[in-house]
């Protein structure tokens, strides 16, 4: 006997469409799984055999075969005991599902037959969705993640028992209605749950809460507006962390196709618990600690999972004390922060993870964190050999795809900042730069300024006369490298946008050019 499920398993961040095959043969009494399977996968069959007996159904005394097609492709992951279970029973005729609708099966067996939520639903059931499945039958845990797919049918499953009865009466024909209407008491209302896409809510950290700092505050605006990478420099407990961490505050939210590409990522990556609001409209901010290894930050694993740089896609991406990271591991970001995306490479297939992120980090000035300090602040105590290390854990090439650094100095006049700047103000300079931003870019495969290169920089980045001069005076001066030259310029085509201008002019490259301190040929940290 012979019968055949739909399952799904994720590879990398993506849904794959598993064909589980079942064949019953007579022979001595044996199950055994092909088609690459992993440990969690073999040990399916340990699992699955409990729960049936334990659901009062019979485990086939037979030869069983259970195939995962296609065959060349790496199982892993415990997605397909339901299908497994299902393909058994309906091959050995104890359940009979609808053969009216092409139906998706995932979900882990616990030993007595209830459902446990598995990981990556999102991206499983968007790619059987476009295959053609039109019904899934999952854990009811995973049915509001399910439900975001909207045109699919979502059966929600407990236990194995709230299956349809067995049907033990021989001439009982298999198309009755009670065989097509089997799975109807366990559908999701859709209007019980929340819709696909909601607005997203204010942010509860405000840049009210810092006072002075209005040039910091400026820089913020620019990078959020183009989605420019920055870096604060300066001495400990001046703010570089509250005021990095309010970044998000004036980020415009996520479009659908965006949120629904995040979501994926954070359902892929086991961090999606199925919001309230539906998909993630919030752009991701995260913040690994300086301990993080590579693989924990760009992804890997056997099969690749989703890294740090992955999780912060279309969001921030915020390292705290830079330097403190290790070199290793910061060179890793080089690929991501240039092309915008990570692959990974294993022997058997090539992984390729989005990554489009802001990249905002802090770091102090010296090991002790006060060179330059003047009196209140306490005197650097830092050796220049010191120093020297200090600074070399952050190569040349990384700092020259950071593309704003700014100094962040002691308040001298926060306590006369009785009217600070919000972010609410901020938050309409930067819509209002975006906004110029999409309809210039409308048609095209990006949607920031800083995505600009090459030929397509040029073509949208007019400097006047006067600024194309200055820009490369300036160029020769601080011994600029070919790939500052070019942020110099999406920094002044940003800081014009923020102005409503159509053309680069000389204050925008003036002010774009201090945001790259440094640039300067003795790597001058203050």
């Amino acid at each position: 006997m012979y019968g055949r499920l739909y399952s799904a398993c994720l590879y990398g961040i993506d849904g794959v469409m598993i064909e589980v095959e079942v064949d019953l043969s007579s022979g001595i009494p044996q199950t055994s799984i092909v088609g690459l399977p992993d440990s969690a996968v073999r040990e399916a069959v340990d699992r699955v055999r409990a729960a049936v007996k334990n659901c009062g159904y019979t485990f086939p005394l037979q030869r069983v075969t259970i195939n995962l097609a296609p065959a060349d492709l790496r199982k892993e992951g415990s997605a397909f005991d339901l299908a497994i279970a299902l393909g058994i029973l309906a091959t050995s005729d104890q359940v009979i599902l609808p053969p009216s609708e092409r139906l998706l099966i995932i979900g882990e067996l616990s030993l007595d037959g209830a459902l446990r939520p598995v990981r990556g639903v999102l991206p499983m059931v968007d790619h059987a969705f476009r295959q053609g499945i039109n019904s899934v039958l999952l854990p009811a845990d995973n049915a509001e993640e399910a439900l975001l797919i909207e045109g699919m049918k979502v059966y929600g499953l407990r236990h194995l028992n709230d299956l349809p009865p067995l049907l033990t009466n021989q001439t009982t024909q298999k198309m009755s209605p009670l065989v097509l209407d089997s799975l109807a008491h366990l559908e999701i209302n859709r209007t019980k749950h929340p819709r696909p896409f909601t607005c997203v809510e204010e942010s509860i950290e405000d840049y009210s809460d810092v006072l002075g700092q209005r040039h910091v505050k400026r820089a913020l605006t620019i990078a959020a507006a183009g989605m420019h990478n920055i870096m604060l420099i300066g001495p400990p407990g001046t703010g570089k962390t509250m005021l990095i961490r309010r970044l998000p505050s004036i980020l415009p939210p996520l479009s659908q196709e965006e949120s629904l590409e995040v979501t994926k990522i954070y359902s892929s990556a086991g961090k999606f618990k199925g919001s309230e609001s539906g998909l993630i409209t919030r752009r991701p901010f995260r913040s690994p600690h300086h301990t993080i290894s590579a693989g924990g930050l760009i992804g890997g694993g056997g099969i690749p999972k989703p890294g740090e740089v992955s999780l912060a896609h279309q969001g921030v991406l915020f390292l705290d004390e830079l330097p403190e990271f290790s070199r290793n591991v910061l060179e890793v970001l080089r690929q991501p922060l240039e092309e915008h995306k990570v692959t990974i490479s294993r022997s058997r297939a090539s992984f390729t993870f989005p990554a489009h992120f802001l990249l905002a980090s802090s770091l102090n000035p010296c090991p002790c964190g006060y060179l330059g300090s003047e009196p209140p602040l306490p005197m650097c105590t830092c050796s220049p050999f010191r120093i020297a290390q200090y600074r070399e854990r952050i190569s040349g090439p990384l700092l020259d795809r950071i593309d704003m650094h700014v100094e962040v100095p002691r308040p001298a006049d926060w306590q006369n900042d009785s009217n600070p700047l919000t972010s609410a103000e901020m938050r309409s300079e930067v819509y209002a730069a975006g906004e110029i931003q999409l309809q210039r870019y409308k048609g095209q495969p990006f949607s920031h300024n800083s995505e600009l290169s090459g030929s397509i920089l040029r073509k949208f980045a007019n400097l006047s006369r006067e600024a194309e001069l200055l820009l490369k005076s300036s160029f020769e001066a601080l011994g600029l490298s070919m790939r500052a030259y070019d942020r110099i310029i999406k920094l002044s085509r940003t800081i014009a946008d923020l102005e409503g201008k159509d053309f680069i002019a000389t204050n925008h490259i003036a002010e774009a050019i201090q945001y790259r301190q440094l640039d300067r040929r003795n790597r001058d940290l203050v």
